[in-house]
């Protein structure tokens, strides 16, 4: 080889190794985010490697964040600071169970272009949904670590539960919410020295609480008045459930019309099969009640988070309602399967998918009795602080050796 030649690869191994850190003292962590409800739980995560000396932060913006039917909410990531280092389109238009499995083909492939690129030293992972599998199986075939976070919980009801398993097994860290779950994701083969129960890093919002707007500035940013009984409604398609989206909805909207007095927000749903049945149903029906309703394809984290101080109940089936939603001591409706199986705190009140059930499990939250009993109520998920803890245990760790793990058997 000619000393032109010689040069030219040491310049290009060097360059190689600088960018995935073997000679670079700084490490890059990208975080992958593709939908507002999992930005807003990750968001602190990202400060916290933002400000870490020792590491250069990368976000990889994909899903529902692209999308303008579902509020193009990448914006608020960019309005919070954070430089959004590769964009990948994914969703077809289509969210039937082809369609999602099309976009996650579509995922995979476009993570892996903007993966390679970027060449992170840890690719951050949270949950359970396609976007986040799309990502890890592209992680996986680049050689590239992962870190997961709620890994170890159950959603019978949806089949995301598959997915978020699947995740685990291909992660090197793995960063559980309570005890059990870390306990579930040993007793998938990881070993313990790299599962941690950290606590839900959700929470660490509700740690900012003078970032929330009063009453008054919500109900200007809303256009919508509280009145004295509030309700918040987030309902998803159950995908392990055939053609029950708009019947199981339905049956949640009968039960709201009978509080007549109540006000009553709607978000919509997340971008799975059966989702649009859901979202071409509240249109109409908040126009019908258009005096005490509201609905919003996204509130927005701060919004959100503000929306929970000043309703009585949460209602739906989303995982909010278990987790940040107990913070507040504010009453859960957990309608259905789709959480089935996810740890519970006495806040939530679980029902069957009928109008009745809904019905009778609202009454309950809004009756002083119930509300009395809740108030020194326990998160089983924690308190705020779960990201620093995170980030501390990464410091901890060196991230060119992690790769090669081996399956953790019971004795």
């Amino acid at each position: 080889m000619s000393s032109v030649k010689r040069r030219h690869a040491i310049t290009n191994r060097t360059n190689r190794l600088t960018s995935r850190g073997t000679l670079s003292a700084t490490k890059k962590i990208c975080v992958i985010t593709g939908s507002r409800a999992e930005y807003g739980l990750l968001r602190n995560l990202m400060r916290e490697i933002q400000q870490a000396s020792e590491y250069e932060l990368q976000v990889l913006v994909t899903g529902m964040h692209l999308s303008e039917k579902y509020g193009e909410t990448w914006q608020e990531i960019s309005a919070d600071g954070f430089e959004i280092s590769a964009k990948v389109e994914m969703l077809e238009a289509d969210n039937s169970n082809l369609g999602v499995a099309q976009s996650t083909g579509r995922g995979v492939i476009g993570s892996a272009n903007e993966l390679s690129k970027l060449q992170p030293n840890l690719l951050v992972v949270l949950g359970d949904r396609f976007e986040s599998f799309a990502a890890a199986t592209a992680a996986t075939f680049l050689q590239i670590p992962i870190a997961h976070f709620h890994g170890g919980e159950t959603t019978e009801g949806a089949f995301d539960e598959s997915m978020r398993h699947a995740i685990t097994k291909m992660s090197h860290l793995h960063f559980t919410a309570t005890e059990p779950y870390r306990k579930r994701v040993i007793q998938l083969g990881e070993h313990p020295n790299r599962v941690f129960n950290i606590g839900a890093v959700g929470l660490d919002n509700m740690g900012a609480q003078k970032q929330l707007l009063n009453r008054h500035e919500l109900q200007d940013q809303l256009n919508f008045e509280f009145r004295d009984q509030n309700m918040l409604v987030t309902f998803h398609p159950v995908t392990l459930e055939q053609n029950s989206a708009e019947s199981q909805f339905l049956n949640l909207l009968n039960a709201i019309e009978q509080f007549t007095d109540c006000g009553v927000i709607f978000t919509n749903p997340n971008a799975d099969p059966g989702s649009e049945s859901i979202a071409q149903l509240i249109e109409p029906f908040v126009e019908k009640y258009s005096e005490r309703m509201a609905s919003f394809v996204s509130l927005g984290f701060q919004r959100y988070l503000s929306t929970l101080q000043y309703v009585d109940v949460v209602v739906g089936n989303s995982s909010s309602g278990l987790i940040e939603v107990p913070y507040f001591k504010t009453p859960t409706v957990n309608i259905g399967d789709r959480q089935k199986g996810r740890i519970a705190g006495p806040t939530v009140i679980n029902c069957q998918p009928s109008q009745q059930e809904i019905q009778k499990a609202i009454e309950i939250a809004f009756s002083p009795d119930f509300r009395a009993s809740i108030k020194d109520a326990v998160n089983p998920y924690g308190e705020p602080g779960a990201s620093h803890r995170a980030i501390e245990i990464i410091k901890s760790f060196d991230l060119n050796g992690i790769l090669k793990k081996q399956f953790f058997d019971f004795t």
